[in-house]
């Protein structure tokens, strides 16, 4: 009776939940992710969301113009505090993106097959996240029509970057993130492109996709091109994923600022921007998958993954916080043990406990798996790390610079309306382009 049972015993075990729900073919699979752009009825909240954040995007152009008009003196910045929500909304933005590369090349490389599912529109968020943070350098100029001084162009005048400057270095960076970035998002979708070129009912749109699937036909010979082009492109955005937010923590690594020349700066960074790139990805895929009933594609397998990895990327965060503590009293420099009680006791420590609420305690429910497999309450959790996140870079960038070396320099920063509308507005950006991608 043992003997009989122990087979029974292993089948009955539960294994992982699926990739794809049951009963779908290649075909069907198919059918129903083209049918969201070609054939089916656009929801009403579709247009209630775009027209809400095309709003907002009104309101990002209004601030823009009214900046460009009178200057940067709008914003909150002075001195000491000479950088202000540009640089936080720069790298915050910049690390939302890392988690569609991360998605898309990492995992690709490590075989997760359960990347399919959202590795598009996690590429597609890279690329409008992006666009977003590079907004805030070239405002942050002062004169951003001037922003080609940054290049290394053939000039008269002696005007050349300084190169030992991680701003410039920040430049090239970005740059060939977001280069890297669009010919990898690009490459993918090409067989997508010919598929709806190929179902699309109105001539126009056969000559649009067509013009952007650039011939596909699906034969042998272009899928081992295609393969091998991704693959390739899959490996120069790796080590794109370490490299620019290791580039963006020396913009403050290489100061001599307390709470800020700290050598675990790049890894904390890295870390952080994964942990801030999937929590919007749950943002974003949990209201999609709900809105256009693709439950069975965007699985519970998809949603647990992706809460565990959000759970680890937090565990190495809060292990950069222990350790920026634990440094500032074992090196012994009074500059950064004064910098640590004050971001606990001084003027914003309450934005100091926020981040730690958010970022550490918080996503500690993840080790359920009952958590886990509640899409909701992965949805709020997520929302909770994006503004923790923010609190994090703002802290880091607010507290280091308004009390500093000397107590008669010492000052005070709030961002003033100016600075939140064009951070409000920046969301709405970034909000409508993921709805036009999600439509057409």
């Amino acid at each position: 009776m043992q003997a009989d049972s122990a087979p029974d015993a292993a089948r009955a075990q539960p294994g992982p939940p699926p990739v794809i729900g049951p009963g779908y073919t290649f075909a069907s699979i198919t059918d129903k992710i083209s049918s969201i752009v070609l054939t089916r009825r656009t929801p009403p909240g579709w247009f209630v969301g775009f027209g809400l954040s095309f709003a907002l995007v009104m309101l990002l152009q209004y601030a823009i113009g009214y900046l460009l008009v009178t200057g940067v003196g709008i914003w909150g910045v002075n001195i000491p505090v000479a950088w202000g929500f540009a640089i936080v909304n720069f790298v915050w933005w910049i690390g939302i993106g890392h988690a569609g590369t991360l998605i898309s090349a990492i995992l690709l490389l490590l075989r997760q097959e359960w990347r399919t599912s959202i590795n598009r529109f996690a590429e597609a968020m890279t690329l409008f996240a992006v666009a977003c943070a590079g907004l805030f350098p070239l405002l942050h100029l002062g004169r951003p029509w001037f922003f080609y001084w940054l290049l290394p162009y053939p000039n008269t005048m002696g005007v050349w970057p300084q190169f030992r400057s991680p701003l410039v270095w920040d430049v090239f960076a970005v740059m060939t993130y977001f280069t890297v970035s669009l010919l990898f998002w690009y490459v993918g979708l090409i067989p997508d492109l010919a598929t709806l070129r190929d179902r699309s009912p109105s001539r126009r749109g056969r000559i649009i996709y067509g013009m952007l699937a650039m011939g596909w036909r699906g034969s042998a010979l272009h899928w081992y091109r295609y393969e091998t082009a991704y693959l390739l492109l899959a490996g120069l955005a790796t080590p794109l994923v370490v490299s620019v937010h290791t580039v963006v923590s020396f913009d403050f690594a290489v100061a001599i600022v307390p709470g800020w020349h700290s050598t675990i700066f790049p890894p904390y960074f890295v870390a952080g921007a994964i942990y801030s790139g999937f929590a919007m990805v749950l943002t974003l895929a949990i209201p999609l998958r709900a809105v256009y009933g693709l439950e069975d594609f965007i699985t519970q397998r998809h949603l647990q993954n992706m809460a565990k990895i959000l759970l680890a990327t937090g565990l190495i965060v809060a292990y950069g916080y222990l350790m920026e503590i634990f440094m500032s009293w074992y090196g012994g420099n009074p500059y950064e043990e004064f910098m640590t009680l004050n971001r606990m006791h001084g003027p914003y420590a309450p934005m100091f406990w926020a981040l730690l609420l958010c970022n550490v305690v918080v996503p500690q429910v993840l080790w359920f798996e009952q958590v886990r497999s509640n899409a909701i309450a992965l949805f709020v959790i997520a929302l909770i790390v994006n503004i923790g996140m923010w609190l994090e870079r703002y802290v880091i960038v607010v507290t280091s610079l308004h009390r500093d070396f000397l107590p008669s320099s010492w000052g005070m920063y709030a961002g003033t309306v100016w600075d939140w509308a064009t951070f409000i507005g920046t969301i709405g950006l970034f909000l409508s382009l993921v709805f036009l991608f999600i439509r057409f």
